[in-house]
């Protein structure tokens, strides 16, 4: 006997091809792995000195749920000068990683019967929260050719819409929303009176792009939840750390869930939260120059395979049309047995990804190289 909510919700693409090339080199094989959206940088040494002088210290006992007083308040801080956000720090709730708090707003903002808002191809785990709420996914198409940006989306609003997704720079296609594009959303967001979710994982991982927070845009403040979190931008994935900013009246929702199920983040992860905002930054500014060289070695090279691929402008993704070759699908699996590199199929990410496939570049310049290499023996 099992859920049947559960079974609404499917495995996550990107963790199975992780742990298949995960398999294979266990068994030997060279595996180029490009499969998980991962920096390949180890996590700063003064992060990591301060939550191991917090666990010395014996700040190894229950948080507050929503997080320490001083990270909240360092987190608050960040949001009013980088992000133009108005908030404190009593509307900060610190989450065991950003996946966390996208699946505790799921379940706060949604009940079954309503629908959300996705732009197609998006991350694999946002359909999958949607689903777990008893709610449903509408899948808005974007255009390639314009950076997958969304393209007279309103036909899809309807009175069961209760709010939409926006995540920039995004995954799976590096895509940046311009102030155009977030103005538009929140236009509609005000008109038909629905929540944004904003995603903002990836806002220090851009290219000649700036960053913008809708929830800075005038009328927005009381209808948009901002999540962000430290795994990407300080190299903290295995950290699991997170936070998001919420209205008051739903905020109250998603301490409420967090309290009856993860309690709260770690407690001395929390104090190398608090390092990463409050440390040196040069760290960030180092990786992201290490991403765009890395991003361009690996566009040039696709294109000149004769694998169609656009530069992405932020996040570590990219995101090629390989249709000339087969389906996403198709290649993915010959790329894995025939020349062991492992990337997800675009079809993962919503219907409109069929024909592509994700290939993450946070790794060496040398392996991307090689990766290059092994494809150009397959498809030149």
């Amino acid at each position: 006997m099992t859920s049947a909510r559960l079974k609404r919700v499917e495995e996550s693409a990107t963790i199975r091809i992780s742990n298949i090339a995960t398999r294979m080199i266990k068994e030997g094989a060279d595996v180029i792995n490009f499969s998980l959206g991962e920096p390949d940088f180890d996590t700063p040494k003064n992060i990591c000195d301060a939550a191991a002088k917090a666990m010395y210290e014996g700040k190894t006992h229950y948080a507050p749920s929503a997080g320490i007083p001083e990270l909240r308040a360092a987190i608050a801080e960040k949001l009013k000068t980088e992000n133009y956000l108005e908030v404190t720090e009593k509307d900060v709730l610190v989450t065991p990683g950003a996946k966390q708090a996208i699946f505790e707003i799921m379940m706060g903002a949604l009940d079954d019967g309503d629908q959300a808002l996705l732009f197609d191809p998006a991350w694999v785990t946002y359909d999958a929260c949607i689903r777990f709420s008893g709610a449903d996914t509408v899948w808005v198409p974007t255009v390639p050719e314009k950076g997958f940006l969304p393209d007279n989306f309103a036909e899809y609003i309807n009175d069961k819409t209760k709010l939409i997704v926006v995540n920039s720079p995004g995954n799976p296609t590096g895509g940046v929303f311009g102030k155009k594009t977030l103005q538009c959303i929140a236009d509609l967001a005000i008109d038909h009176d629905m929540l944004v979710v904003s995603d903002e994982i990836y806002e220090k991982i851009i290219y000649d792009r700036e960053h913008i927070s809708i929830g800075s845009f005038d009328g927005m403040q009381d209808r948009t939840i901002t999540v962000n979190g430290f795994s990407k931008a300080y190299a903290m994935t295995g950290w699991r750390l997170g936070y998001l900013t919420a209205p008051p009246e739903i905020f109250k929702l998603l301490q409420k869930i967090q309290s009856h199920s993860v309690s709260s983040a770690t407690t001395f992860v929390q104090y190398g939260g608090l390092e990463a905002l409050q440390g040196p930054q040069d760290g960030v500014k180092a990786m992201v120059d290490r991403f765009k060289m890395r991003r361009d070695i690996l566009i040039d090279g696709l294109n000149k395979i004769g694998i169609e691929c656009k530069k992405p402008d932020g996040a570590f993704y990219a995101f090629a049309n390989v249709s000339e070759y087969g389906n996403g699908t198709e290649v993915a699996e010959r790329l894995l047995k025939e020349a062991h590199v492992a990337v997800t199929p675009g079809i993962a990410f919503g219907a409109s990804g069929e024909d592509f496939i994700r290939i993450s570049y946070a790794t060496s310049i040398d392996r991307i190289r090689e990766a290059l290499e092994r494809l150009e023996k397959i498809f030149a």
